[in-house]
């Protein structure tokens, strides 16, 4: 029996699943991060989740000046790490709408309907992963509840179950009071059956005649080389696309001015950037909230929302802070002391907008020039203003208003919605989309995730999606990678 080998690049989301299924079907993989261990205990405390952001486990990513959020350098945290973004975020568990997958079958992306991924998300839901909303609600974050409803919005007991529409305890992946990831529930429990490569950057695939033979770590005298019969690229909506540009695939004209060999004119790679957006609306508090607990996310609730009438699906996802996100904000006001308050994060989720990624050279160390264009449709900023307005109704009801003695520090009366959005909007840590699965010549990757022109080589992970999903994207991300290892298999022989 012939041996086969694949190398995975990534264990966050989607690349610990790929090595997972693709392990259990007795194939020999390399799984390569990046990183190092999760070895951070504040990666496994959810009260801890901020202290990552811009620390070794963050690649801590830079978009360029962005014209239309006041000129600024948005940062965009990505997990650097065994469990990647996943060892970073906030653990929410969203599936999105059905009328998401029956969109991007209509783009091209055959095969990807609501009908063809519920039996996927069905499948993993408390397999190896769990998935719960059976935890307490810290006293703050019943009162958003509370207040929420006062303001109108009905409340959801399951936006997985169908509907979107209503305030919701978020649904996440811990036990225990301790973080779940991929990593930890897929590959780390057979680390022993895997050759777990980390603190190991890949600068390019090693291609031969059109077909993927390899990775190539670091560069000049110091490169080394990794070969297996299948090369799978999880490296995220950031990673993903800089190593297939890095390897020659990639915009044609892009590479010639960095002197990057053309392998395949591939003008759709690093085209279709796009995220979700967020813009805080803080409140002090003269009841105290009290600090963050260990073993307790700081974020239990979320609502969705349509900001205007005629939507098929919500376009806003507000999440919830039981402290105040000051960020850059000042002066920090409050009775006690700046430390009690709570945050009504709007939330944008369907954006128009859309950027681009370029490779600023040819290097490890030339930073990708990350345009998100963010807030460039005018369309995002109405909906994001929307969703600003109504935190701030939201935060005036009276469970939080008389209970607490909420008074809204930022963005303060008088202060304009639509240029409060501008100043402040960042990111929800979703980028999609720029390596695009689809049946057109300008798509990326087919709807079987193989790149288009180069054997042996596929994505699986976030950049495939044509449009992003109505909320978090992990779920999404991991459904994707359960499908793309099932078609790796199914290609090659195996299933």
């Amino acid at each position: 029996m012939m041996i086969r080998t694949a190398i995975v690049v990534g264990a966050g989301t989607s690349g610990s699943i790929v090595a997972r299924r693709l392990t259990d079907a007795g194939i020999q993989v390399a799984l390569v991060e990046a990183g190092g261990y999760d070895t951070n205990p504040a990666i496994h405390d959810p009260s801890r989740a901020g202290e990552l952001w811009h620390a070794v486990e963050d690649w801590d990513f830079r978009t360029v000046p962005q014209e239309h959020a006041g000129g600024r350098r948005l940062h965009l945290p990505r997990g650097r790490v065994t469990g990647g973004s996943h060892a970073l975020n906030a653990m929410i568990w969203v599936r999105g709408a059905a009328s998401d997958y029956d969109g991007w079958e209509r783009l091209g992306a055959t095969g990807w309907s609501w009908a063809d991924v519920e039996p996927v998300f069905d499948a993993m839901e408390n397999d190896l992963l769990p998935i719960t909303d059976d935890y307490a609600l810290t006293p703050i974050q019943e009162s958003i509840v509370h207040a929420a409803v006062q303001e109108g919005v009905p409340r959801n007991p399951d936006y997985n179950g169908g509907t979107l529409d209503g305030i919701s305890q978020e649904q996440v992946t811990m036990r225990d009071g301790r973080r779940v990831n991929t990593w930890t529930a897929y590959a780390q429990p057979v680390a022993d059956r895997l050759e777990v490569i980390t603190d190991r950057e890949v600068h390019s695939i090693i291609l031969d005649n059109g077909r993927a033979v390899g990775v190539r770590f670091g560069e000049g005298e110091d490169a080394q080389e990794l070969r297996a019969d299948q090369v799978v690229l999880a490296a995220g909506a950031l990673g993903s696309p800089v190593i297939l540009m890095r390897s020659g695939i990639g915009p044609a004209n892009d590479l010639d001015a960095l002197g990057i060999p053309l392998v395949q004119d591939a003008p759709g790679v690093g085209q279709n950037l796009h995220d979700h957006l967020l813009s805080p609306v803080i409140f002090t508090t003269g009841q105290p909230v009290g600090p963050p607990r260990p073993g307790v996310s700081v974020t239990q609730t979320h609502l969705f929302w349509r900001s205007r009438a005629g939507l098929d699906q919500p376009d806003t996802q507000p999440i919830h802070f039981s402290v105040p996100m000051w960020g850059e904000h000042e002066p920090r006001p409050g009775a006690n002391g700046s430390d009690d308050g709570f945050t009504l994060m709007a939330g944008l989720v369907t954006p128009y907008s859309r950027g681009s990624l370029r490779l600023s050279g040819a290097g490890l160390a030339d930073p990708p020039l990350i345009d998100l264009a963010a807030l460039a449709d005018e369309r995002d900023v109405v909906a994001l203003a929307a969703s600003v307005r109504q935190c701030r109704s939201i935060g005036a009801q009276p469970a939080l208003a008389d209970a607490w003695g909420a008074v809204e520090a930022y963005p303060g009366a008088g202060v304009d919605d639509v240029d409060w959005v501008r100043r402040t909007a960042i990111t929800y840590h979703h980028q999609v989309g720029t390596c695009r699965m689809g049946s057109d010549a300008d798509a990326v990757v087919d709807p079987r995730l193989r790149v288009r022109g180069v054997d042996h080589l596929r994505v699986i992970d976030a950049s495939v999606m044509p449009v992003i999903t109505t909320g978090n994207t992990n779920a999404p991300a991991a459904m994707i990678a359960e499908r793309g290892a099932r078609f790796l298999l199914e290609d090659i022989g195996i299933v």
